[in-house]
Formats: structure tokens, C-alpha cells, sequence
């Protein structure tokens, strides 16, 4: 779950970044705009990775 959730991370943060430089939504472009069903769900599920993500932020990583 980790995984998924720094990817969906990722994207988001990728998606953020195009929208700065380049005033483009991609996940905005790939669903049929930033109002559409599929890209307030992938919004959302990028929103609530952010959150499950914090955690990584304060458990200790095991060394290996």
C-alpha cells in the first residue's frame, strides 16, 4: 500500500509541476478536463495518498 500511495504521490507532484511551468493539467487533459468523474476521482485518490503518505514521514525505516 506504501507503494501505491508514493506513486499516486509522484504523480500528483508531477501533475503539480506541469501545471506550474507550463499551465497544463495532465490528468485534467487525460480525463476530459478538471471538472469531469474520472479526474475527481484521480484527485482524489491522489489527495488521500498524500495523506497515507504522511505516516512515512514519522515511522522508522528498518536497515538492512
Amino acid at each position: 500500500m506504501d507503494r501505491l500511495a508514493l506513486l499516486l504521490v509522484i504523480i500528483g507532484a508531477l501533475n503539480w509541476g506541469l501545471i506550474g511551468l507550463f499551465q497544463f493539467d495532465l490528468v485534467a487533459a487525460l480525463f476530459g478536463g478538471a471538472d469531469s468523474l474520472f479526474s475527481r476521482i484521480v484527485y482524489t485518490l491522489v489527495g488521500l495518498a498524500g495523506i497515507w503518505c504522511l505516516k512515512l514521514l514519522f515511522t522508522e525505516r528498518q536497515r538492512t
